[in-house]
């Protein structure tokens, strides 16, 4: 390789950076509207159980590839399938990886522009002024900003140079530093809306909503979502876990590792829902699965605080910062295949590739206006995927993800040597005591979990 290859400083640097990878709008918002559609408390439950038989699995597996490889997606799937059934064939599930990641991120990062926007308006007061008549923040947000393709492609672009500033740093020095700073202040900030909620007249029917389970008005449909966001919620799929695992020291626990990584990415979603629940029966505000009420509706209801600017801020510096720690992991992975599998130095790989994503999202950037000739694009025949922006979606969330999760489970249980497997996970780790369970499951529970997502895609449901 023409780099060294990084390695975390410890277990913590590794925790930090790939809780960090996990957590995103997913959490903050996907998390808590599908919640609210599905009823609350027994979808919670179920969630509980998919991260248990269903991420999980998928996250030790990954983690284990990357460090018993020591390598990158495609260049792990290489060297960990030779001498095996299917050869080199599996590398494509790494190709898979490398194209999911650099397509979620052309279009993640436009959204994630969008809070630096808000918070330099939250900074200057101008957000609070504007959320205080709910129609004029909807006009700023889809006539003037939205609609403004030059502001679009701006803050696409920018937000992109904070995330390729860190991945161009290196490992310890740029991904892990980025994460240790992050990663505290993101709770710190969760803490304190959670806190304030708490003090709100809808928190107690939130917490009912969230923990009281009602199994009466449990479905297929919905069991099947829970499963499905269960999966996409934890950064599985795309080679994240298994990238990070390769910066992983051998006298760090897999199997704890992914459990905290795990629990940690749960607590967050749950204290997201914590949070809106308690805003939403307090306001009585309208819910709406896309993601762009937490720029439309949530400042209308921080407009009638005392301090509106200051929640505001925090509000959006926590979107920004959960928004950050994904889209690293993101250009981490399509970096890290141009510099174990072409040789390119770090530098030249983050640099190349950041402007390749760039310059691909941009596309994105430019479909969201209403009279923009992107927009109106259907790429694939399907009117809820219109546009270079819904169709990136459409692809990536519900079908790159999804079969690189599969293909990932069924290489670790049915590819791998039992041997190699579990004595990667007991590097570490000590005795794995819990060996047959994970094996039982990465073998069974989780690909049949796994394929009846892509089964429920292909019937008709879509988990953008």
């Amino acid at each position: 390789m023409a780099s060294p290859r990084g390695q975390w400083s410890g277990k913590l640097g590794f925790i930090l950076a790939a809780t960090g990878s996990a957590i995103g709008l997913g959490n903050l918002w996907k998390f808590p509207y599908i919640t609210y559609e599905n009823n609350g408390g027994a979808f919670v439950l179920v969630y509980f159980a998919s991260v248990a038989i269903v991420g999980i699995p998928i996250m030790v597996a990954e983690i284990l590839m990357g460090r018993k490889s020591e390598r990158s997606p495609v260049a792990a799937f290489q060297a960990l399938a030779q001498g095996k059934p299917g050869g080199q064939a599996w590398s494509l599930v790494g190709f898979l990886g490398v194209l999911a990641g650099f397509t979620i991120l052309s279009y993640y990062s436009v959204v994630a522009g969008w809070t630096i926007h808000y918070i330099l308006m939250s900074t200057s007061g101008k957000l609070a002024y504007l959320a205080q008549d709910p129609v004029a923040l909807q006009n700023h947000f889809g006539n003037e900003f939205l609609a403004s393709g030059s502001k679009q492609v701006f803050y696409h672009l920018l937000f992109m140079g904070l995330t390729t500033a860190a991945v161009f740093a290196g490992v310890q020095k740029g991904i892990e530093r980025v994460a240790k700073v992050l990663m505290p202040a993101l709770f710190l900030i969760l803490i304190t809306l959670v806190i304030y909620s708490s003090t709100t007249s809808g928190f107690g029917d939130a917490m009912a909503f969230i923990f009281k389970p009602d199994f009466g008005s449990l479905t297929l449909a919905s069991t099947l979502e829970a499963m499905g966001n269960a999966f996409f919620s934890l950064s599985l799929g795309m080679g994240a876990m298994l990238t990070y695992g390769s910066y992983m020291g051998r006298d760090i626990s897999i199997p704890k590792s992914a459990l905290q990584i795990s629990l940690l990415d749960t607590l967050i979603a749950l204290m997201a829902c914590v949070i809106m629940f308690s805003i939403i029966n307090t306001s009585g505000i309208a819910v709406s699965k896309s993601s762009t009420i937490l720029f439309t509706t949530i400042p209308t209801v921080f407009a009638k605080l005392p301090a509106a600017s200051f929640f505001n801020l925090i509000f959006y510096l926590l979107i920004g910062f959960a928004a950050l720690t994904s889209t690293i992991s993101l250009l981490e992975v399509v970096s890290s295949y141009a510099i174990d599998n072409l040789g390119w130095s770090r530098h030249r790989a983050v640099a190349t590739m950041a402007i390749a994503i760039g310059a691909f999202g941009t596309l994105s950037a430019l479909s969201l206006g209403a009279n923009s000739t992107l927009s109106s694009i259907n790429f694939i025949g399907k009117g809820s995927t219109e546009g270079v922006f819904g169709t990136m979606d459409y692809l990536a969330t519900n079908w790159f993800l999804p079969v690189g999760g599969l293909l990932i489970a069924l290489f670790a249980g049915w590819i791998m040597n039992p041997r190699e497997t579990r004595s990667e996970l007991e590097d570490g780790h000590g005795e794995m005591r819990g060996y047959s369970v994970w094996q039982f499951l990465i073998r069974f529970v989780t690909p049949i979990a796994v394929a009846a997502i892509i089964v429920s895609v292909i019937l008709g449901k879509e988990y953008n």
